[in-house]
C-alpha cells in the first residue's frame, strides 16, 4: 500500500486519458469506460472530481449527475475508480464524499449500481447510509455480472434555530 497526501480537485480534461487507463486496469472483465465516454459527462455538465497525488497525477476519479432543482432533484452516482496502487489510503471515501456533498446541495437522494461481488465497495457505501434496493441480473457487460442498486435517502441541511 502507498501512503500520500492526495487532493481532490474538479476532473481536468488533460486527465480523461488516464481516466480511462484506470478504467481499463479497474474493470477488465467488463466493458471500461473509454476517454470519450468521460468527454461526455464533462460536457454533459455532471459533476466530476479527481485525486491527485503531487508525484503521481491522478489516482482516482468519480462522477455524479444531479438532475432537476433543490427539493425535486435525483443524483446518480456514474463512478468512483482508484489506482489499485493507491486503494486503501481512503482516496475512494474521499472520492465519495464529494459526490455525496454535491448531492446534498440539492437535497437529491441519490443511486447507484455495484457489482455483488465488489464486497469493499457496498461496505463503504453502506457506511455512507446506502441500502439495497434492488438487484440487476446480468448489469455489467461483456461479464454478465450483477449488480445490486443502492440508495440514499436525500439529506436536507437542518435550519438554524
Amino acid at each position: 500500500m502507498t501512503s500520500a497526501t492526495f487532493r481532490l480537485e474538479p476532473l481536468r480534461r488533460v486527465d480523461l486519458a488516464r481516466c480511462a487507463e484506470l478504467e481499463t486496469i479497474l474493470f477488465p472483465g467488463d466493458d471500461p469506460w473509454r476517454e470519450s465516454s468521460f468527454q461526455a459527462e464533462l460536457d454533459a455538465g455532471h459533476h466530476y472530481v479527481g485525486a491527485y497525488v503531487p508525484a503521481a497525477g491522478l489516482v482516482g476519479y468519480a462522477g455524479i449527475s444531479v438532475v432537476g432543482g433543490p427539493g425535486d432533484a435525483e443524483a446518480n452516482v456514474h463512478t468512483i475508480g482508484v489506482d489499485p496502487g493507491w486503494q486503501g489510503n481512503g482516496i475512494g471515501r474521499a472520492l465519495l464524499r464529494a459526490l455525496l456533498a454535491r448531492a446534498d446541495e440539492f437535497a437529491a437522494p441519490v443511486h447507484l449500481e455495484v457489482r455483488t461481488d465488489n464486497a469493499a465497495a457496498i461496505g463503504l457505501y453502506e457506511a455512507h447510509g446506502f441500502t439495497r434496493i434492488g438487484m440487476r441480473r446480468r448489469y455489467y457487460w461483456p461479464s454478465g455480472a450483477d449488480a445490486y442498486t443502492m440508495a440514499r435517502p436525500a439529506r436536507v441541511a437542518e435550519e438554524a434555530p
